[in-house]
């Protein structure tokens, strides 16, 4: 599977990953954003600064970029950057379907900015679109955002289909959203096609905030899975200034930012595989990656357990987030 060469990796930064949602599209719910990003919002505004950025990580040693369908023009900004660059071959590339774009480029845009459909047809939909892209270039096509009663956990005709993009080379993963996500990556784990397991990956939320799904990740590791980490800074509420002060004072005492912080709580999870950074600027990018050099001490890492929340008020909380 494509994660092998992430595995295999040398650099310090490669089990961080660099996730456009933030720089695909004009609007999106992380804190601060409204600052981060040019005062242009056009097309061409955020595809020069995600260039940019996808420049700043693979200098410094990101070998994995996540696009969904949903993050706007994100797979239309990625392929404008491999297609630049035809010798580079060492990057891992993911996306998802489930979610269709429905702000038209309006930040202010009312009611949802993403409508969900894990129908076979927006499936065979969205992969053509994705194809038409990325071609053979994507290595992984997950799920968007599968909770419980997801009809993508029990629809034998899309796991037929999505076995039949396995056999092409493309590996199966999922995403997981909400309160329930542990019921939902255990679910996921008993999906079979001919007796083998459908989903070789699951991404997930885990962060200071919200640490419900770890023993689930913890099982789909020992399953085999790769997992991905999610809003580790949850969506800007784990990094300056809006950081709880434990984490701001952790961050002062290692030199580094709340954000490096946030990360590094995660990468030292034994079963993390890859943790998104979603950063909007270059300063943020380099900030994000200084977690490979956080070293946190048994104190420390119980000060930040007692920031965790109770899965509901989390959800919660992050579903009154506004769309800037």
């Amino acid at each position: 599977m494509p994660f092998s060469r992430l595995a295999a990796a040398t650099t310090p930064t490669a089990h961080i990953g660099f996730g456009l949602a933030a720089v695909g599209r004009p609007g999106y719910i992380t804190l601060g954003r409204e600052a981060d990003l040019p005062p242009s919002r056009s097309v061409e505004a955020l595809r020069e600064r995600t260039l940019e950025l996808l420049d700043a990580a693979y200098a410094l040693g990101v070998r994995y970029i996540d696009v969904a369908r949903s993050y706007g023009r994100s797979e239309e900004f990625l392929a404008d950057w491999l297609h630049a660059r035809p010798d580079i071959h060492d990057v891992v590339i993911g996306s998802k379907w489930g979610y269709t774009y429905t702000a038209a480029w309006n930040a202010g845009a009312e009611g949802p900015h993403e409508v969900k459909d894990h129908s076979v047809a927006a499936y065979v939909r969205q992969r053509e679109e994705s194809a038409q892209l990325l071609g053979e270039r994507l290595d992984l096509y997950q799920i968007h955002s599968v909770t419980p009663e997801s009809p993508a956990l029990t629809d034998k005709e899309l796991h037929s289909k999505l076995a039949e993009l396995a056999a092409e080379g493309v590996t199966i993963g999922l995403s997981v959203s909400g309160p329930e996500q542990a019921a939902a990556i255990r679910a996921a784990l008993a999906v079979t096609v001919d007796g083998e397991p459908l989903f070789r990956t699951v991404q997930a939320t885990y962060n200071a905030l919200e640490t419900s799904a770890g023993p689930a990740l913890a099982e789909a590791h020992d399953a085999g899975l790769t997992v991905l980490v999610k809003e580790a800074m949850a969506n800007g509420r784990l990094a300056d200034p809006h950081a709880p002060a434990a984490l701001r004072e952790i961050a002062g005492a290692t030199g580094l930012g709340c954000d490096a912080v946030a990360l590094a709580l995660v990468l030292r999870q034994p079963w993390a595989g890859v943790a998104l950074s979603g950063a909007a600027t270059s300063v943020q990018l380099v900030s994000n990656l200084h977690a490979a050099a956080v070293d946190l001490d048994e104190e420390q890492l119980e000060r930040l357990a007692g920031l965790a929340e109770a899965p509901a008020a989390y959800w919660e909380r992050r579903g009154q987030l506004p769309w800037h």
